[in-house]
């Protein structure tokens, strides 16, 4: 059934007024939002964030090997360019079906959030791409946890876990890999 041109722009005019759907945030949640001055971001302090999350970490300068949840992180640095890229790798592409790569693109736009899957070199990934000197502790923190949540639920949820819509049991369960992490990244 099409909708009249009429519904179309009485519902845009809705979300427009209304302005973006939002859950409920906690005065811990508030917290974590207010504004907090950090020093840009640089190859050793990214270096300090991610060995303190994984000890193990294993990197050359510019690139990193790490493990969260058994997941490998490739994180990748570039300096000159301000760019920072941390890659989970999720499968080969070659046996992937139409509708495999259209549930991927579906979740980039609604339930990745600020990780993506992308296709590179034949497989599938996980990604967080970010200016490197902007990028704050917890915004790290969390991409991270986002990319592994992308791999771990491909299939699945498709989530990179941190926020969504909507009141089932999957929100709190995505939501733990992101909130350990942020805690063991307290007292960097």
């Amino acid at each position: 059934m099409r909708l009249p041109l009429t519904v179309y722009a009485a519902l845009l005019a809705l979300l427009l007024v209304a302005g973006p759907l939002s859950l409920p945030v906690t005065a811990q949640q508030a917290e974590a939002e207010t504004p907090v001055s950090e020093p840009p971001m640089t190859v050793t302090r990214l270096e300090s964030i991610i060995t303190a999350l994984d000890p193990e970490t294993r990197g050359n300068g510019a690139q990193f090997q790490m493990t969260i949840e058994d997941v490998p992180i490739l994180i990748v640095t570039d300096f000159r360019a301000d760019r920072m890229r941390a890659m989970v790798p999720i499968r080969s592409v070659s046996d992937m079906t139409g509708e495999e790569v259209m549930r991927v693109m579906q979740a980039n736009f609604d339930t990745a959030l600020d990780a993506r899957y992308a296709i590179a070199q034949g497989r599938l990934w996980g990604v967080f791409i970010h200016p490197l000197s902007p990028l704050e502790k917890d915004q790290l923190i969390s991409g991270l946890g986002q990319a592994v949540n992308l791999a771990k639920t491909y299939g699945s949820l498709y989530t990179g876990g941190a926020m969504s819509f909507g009141g089932g049991d999957s929100v709190p369960l995505q939501r733990q890999l992101i909130d350990r992490l942020l805690e063991r990244g307290q007292e960097i």
